[in-house]
């Protein structure tokens, strides 16, 4: 909980203004969750953020769940519905918005050009949260080689990531990592 003011609104205002450059969803503002929840308001630890992005994305249902977690922690169901409603609603009425706009001009290059930029933004800012999930996670030199074959086996092969998943449960409840 933050010290200065009511949670649920630093909640909104948090994830209001997050939700509008989350370029290519949820998953992408990750990093920016991890410093605004860990490091700026201290609402959760580095273990507690890494649990709670390891279960919002085994849960079924979108990845922002994310969003809705580390509003339960805050301020229980009240900061969750406030957390997941401010990273949805502004998101989704721009894009309501842009998608009009774009479609009242059909001989406009701007919609593939502003695709072709957002593409590798996206791209990149996913790769942003890969690393900072990361070092999050991995302490000791075993998890950050089980990451890395996981990477590349992921990348690599055509194997169904719930194999992955499995064996990194196995792993860790073993003990191993």
């Amino acid at each position: 909980m933050t010290p200065h003011g009511n949670p649920i609104w630093a909640l909104i205002s948090t994830f209001g203004l997050m939700s509008l450059f989350a370029v290519g969803g949820a998953a992408a503002a990750v990093p920016e969750m991890h410093r605004i929840a860990v490091e700026v308001h201290h609402w959760m630890s580095e273990k507690q953020f890494a649990d709670a992005y390891a279960i919002s994305q085994l849960s079924p249902g979108p990845n922002v769940l994310i969003v809705t977690l580390i509003g339960y922690s805050v301020a229980d169901i009240p900061g969750a519905l406030a957390a997941t409603l401010a990273m949805c609603l502004p998101t989704a009425l721009l894009a309501y918005s842009v998608s009009r706009l774009l479609n009242r001009s059909t001989r406009s290059r701007w919609p593939a050009i502003i695709q072709a930029a957002l593409v590798p933004l996206s791209i990149g800012l996913m790769a942003a949260s890969a690393l900072i999930l990361a070092q999050a996670t991995d302490k000791n030199l075993v998890a950050l080689l089980l990451t890395g074959v996981v990477a590349v086996a992921a990348f690599a092969t055509r194997m169904n990531p719930l194999w992955l998943l499995l064996a990194g449960g196995i792993l860790g409840f073993a003990g191993v990592v």
